[in-house]
């Protein structure tokens, strides 16, 4: 017989997790201080709401029991980014460019789901404060919220910490780094800030300055896509700052585990590894079916940097679910659209800060789909799936296949109900496919709409929630619409 959900523990947790976020609102805080451009009451205000609230849920709350279980964990996992994105909200509403409450909650949540996507319609109207909070938020939910937590309150490591690590980390099976789950989480977010660390000097290096730089890091090092400038990064106009980003998109697509045992000198273990190994063969093949289509088309310069960092940086932007695009990308065909649509679909690596199905699970399916063709002329032959020297159980395979389903089955239901609000057929498909796979893309890369400040209000609402499933991968969020789930 199952227990009642341990809601006061509940309450008790989140009130920490959302005491840990107003100590990161002190960041953008000292930054409105420092430039002094607006918006210091704004975080002012923001900061004290979110530390009052969360001390009052933390110590404000007795439960009677302390251990958390399976749907806890669940449930505490899909919570913290609605609490995070509610409390993210504030400075937008605030701020002297203010939004409404439906647009300031999509801008919170595309930002901690490192979507990226934007109903800001001119950047360089944002203050310094605000830029600085919507990239931190974008690196804070790049690793992800609960990791850190993990990796700062130990206590959890026994009250439920290991389904939430579960429930949050991207992938089919979650590799840990050591016995205890804050201790992985701390290695993997060790790695995480030493990468983001490097990225600010090397940005700071080039002609970027050092507010730019470190905004830019945030964004790029947590497959985000915020940027300071209207421009993004085709501002600065460089070859140098496009091949920096090109490379840290590559390493945030790349699984965090095997970043880390190649910092440990287990180089070896990087390449052995089959879906490192398909993730580097996807961007040379993309890279040549790119050169070849803009080579056959008269709008793109006849120039080295539109057959080489341009496409480059374009595949490893969408494959990584950054967002970022090339100034001239709209005039490079449907063809190469076409292409843009798959890699948003699969991403990149499990275990990394990108979104998408993940190239684990494609591979996966081409496995268990070649293995069915196969048992079509030898029904009596035994296959299995194997990856990376391990056979996969006929449950992993099965959950794989189920989350594919699941996947576009909730790409359709959310462009159904954003045409429902009035949103273009196309347009609604685009930016539900966009936003489940947490790239951030608007529809008017297709030539047929606008950014997403034209989305109605409702719609902003189901889409943030497709942000959220994403960024979750769909069963974190879906086993709460189980009725079997709140049962005692």
């Amino acid at each position: 017989m199952k227990s009642a959900i341990n809601f006061r523990m509940l309450l008790r947790v989140m009130g920490l997790l959302v005491m840990i976020e107003a100590a990161f609102m002190l960041v953008p805080l000292a930054t409105a201080f420092i430039y002094g451009d607006g918006d210091e009451m704004a975080f002012v205000i923001s900061t004290l709401v979110t530390a009052s609230t969360g001390a009052m849920m933390t110590f404000g709350v007795r439960p009677v029991r302390h251990n958390m279980g399976k749907r806890e964990g669940f449930l505490l996992t899909a919570l913290v980014w609605v609490f995070f994105s509610v409390f993210g909200m504030l400075p937008f509403m605030m701020s002297r460019t203010p939004l409404t409450l439906s647009e300031a909650f999509f801008e919170a949540m595309s930002g901690f789901t490192t979507t990226g996507a934007s109903v800001m319609t001119n950047i360089d109207e944002l203050s310094h404060g605000i830029h600085m909070w919507r990239a931190l938020m974008q690196w804070i939910g790049g690793m992800g919220i609960i990791l850190f937590t993990l990796a700062v309150v130990p206590m959890l490591n026994s009250s439920g910490g290991m389904q939430m690590f579960n429930a949050e980390v991207t992938g089919i099976t979650h590799e840990k780094l050591q016995p205890r789950v804050s201790s992985t989480a701390k290695r993997l977010w060790l790695v995480y800030a030493l990468l983001t660390g490097a990225l600010i000097l090397l940005y700071w290096l080039g002609p970027m300055g050092i507010f730019d730089s470190i905004c830019h890091a945030f964004s790029t090092m947590s497959t985000g896509g915020f940027s300071t400038k209207q421009d993004s990064i085709g501002e600065w106009d460089s070859l140098y700052v496009k091949a920096v980003t090109t490379l840290f998109m590559f390493i945030g697509g790349v699984n965090f585990a095997l970043i880390f045992r190649a910092s440990s000198g287990d180089f070896a273990a990087v390449w052995q590894n089959r879906t490192f190994r398909a993730y580097v063969k996807v961007i040379v093949i993309m890279f040549l079916l790119f050169d070849l289509a803009l080579a056959f088309n008269r709008l793109v310069p006849d120039t080295i940097e539109a057959y080489t960092i341009d496409p480059l940086f374009q595949i490893v932007s969408t494959m990584t679910s950054t967002g970022y695009t090339v100034s001239n990308f709209e005039s490079w065909g449907v063809f190469i659209l076409a292409l843009e649509f798959i890699m948003m679909f699969f991403g990149a690596c499990a275990g990394s800060t990108s979104g998408g199905a993940k190239i684990d699970r494609a591979l996966f399916l081409w496995k268990n789909s070649r293995n069915e063709l196969y048992r079509c002329v030898y029904p009596n032959h035994i296959l299995s799936v194997n990856i990376n020297g391990m056979t996969m159980t006929p449950e992993i395979i099965n959950k794989v296949l189920a989350f594919l389903c699941l996947y576009v089955m909730v790409i359709v239901a959310g462009g159904t109900l954003l045409t429902l609000a009035g949103v273009p057929l196309i347009d609604s498909f685009f930016s539900a496919f966009s936003c489940v796979s947490n790239t951030g893309l608007g529809a008017g890369v297709t030539g047929y709409g606008g950014s997403y400040d034209l989305i109605p209000a409702i719609g902003k609402w189901v889409l943030s929630l497709l942000m959220l499933t994403g960024r979750l991968e769909i069963f974190t969020v879906l086993v709460l619409l189980a009725p079997g789930f709140w049962r005692k």
